[in-house]
């Protein structure tokens, strides 16, 4: 990688200098650039048409501002492809793709607040409402330290100097990612655990969403999201942890298959499987800590069909 204080980043070009003088290290992939740019706005058209169609809007505008991000970065990297030297496009894309993945997060910590209503909230170790309010909370300052440190790192690199302080932030918004990503998954596994061990009949107004087919598909596929973005993070952490000379960040073949490829998965699983169509009414009932009994009752108050999740003609 070039170092950001070369004057050959204005000069340099793919005939006049070796790649190794850029700041990628090699010329990025079109093809592949190009593809996941593609997945990417598809996932983004579908995700506006579902999350009309079936008003999931905090969960839509998550997941659109992901992808949003996503594409500007793949825009970055495909605007590299032409001219790698450029210090624009690089800025560009590393931000954007450090940042992209914690609106996913963000969609994924809203959808578990609805699974633990739908299992029994009285199950749960805490109010469903306090796993929205911890886990978003958490990926907000996730965001901002990513945010502020990608900011910081821009300018310093446009202003030739060291960029390492923005990157440490970056640094230490990832790290709180993967800790806060963890947490998720324990607090899931262990009401997974909960769920098991109760013995009890669970609450039969939603017995024939949980037995459907599309509702396991759901939590399948929300399992494979936070996994791929749990190993996306974890990568992302390492490689920023480099530097923007490390090792990692020089290796493309890494760089798609930990970051490019993980991401699309995490999104595409639940384009497929979106929680509006899967999990229908359910998702919009308010979450609370109140007893079934009481969901019940405001349920029938609602005017929501209970075993079909249809609302009354």
């Amino acid at each position: 990688m070039a170092n950001t204080t070369n004057p050959l980043e204005i000069v340099c070009t793919l005939d006049t200098c070796p790649i190794e003088n850029s700041f990628f290290d090699y010329r990025p992939s079109l093809a592949a650039n190009t593809s996941l740019l593609a997945l990417f706005g598809l996932s983004l058209l579908a995700n506006l048409v579902q999350g009309v169609a079936w008003k999931t809007w905090t969960f839509m505008i998550a997941m659109v501002l992901g992808n949003l991000t996503e594409i500007l970065g793949y825009v970055g990297r495909v605007m590299a492809y032409n001219d790698p030297f450029k210090m624009d496009p690089f800025l560009m894309q590393i931000c954007c793709l450090t940042l992209a993945p914690a609106f996913f997060a963000a969609g994924i910590y809203l959808c578990l607040s609805r699974i633990v209503i739908i299992f029994g909230a009285d199950i749960s170790r805490i109010p469903p409402a306090w796993y929205t309010k911890i886990f978003i909370s958490c990926d907000f300052i996730s965001l901002i330290l990513q945010a502020t440190g990608g900011g910081i790192a821009s300018v310093t690199s446009q202003n030739g100097e060291d960029p390492k302080t923005g990157n440490d932030i970056m640094v230490a918004g990832l790290a709180f990612q993967v800790f806060t990503l963890a947490l998720f998954m324990c607090l899931c596994a262990e009401y997974t655990w909960r769920v098991v061990r109760s013995g009890r009949q669970l609450d039969a107004m939603y017995a024939q969403l949980r037995g459907s087919l599309k509702f396991k598909g759901f939590l399948g596929s929300l399992v494979l999201s936070t996994v791929c973005i749990m190993i996306r993070s974890v990568y992302r952490l390492i490689e920023m942890s480099q530097g923007w000379e490390g090792e990692l960040i020089r290796n493309e073949t890494y760089f798609f298959v930990l970051e490019g490829i993980m991401v699309v998965l995490a999104v595409l699983v639940l384009n497929v499987f979106h929680p509006g169509m899967c999990m229908r009414d359910a998702y919009h009932q308010k979450v609370s800590g109140r007893s079934r009994s009481d969901t019940k009752v405001s349920v029938a108050e609602s005017g929501i069909e209970m075993e079909g999740f249809g609302r009354p003609s």
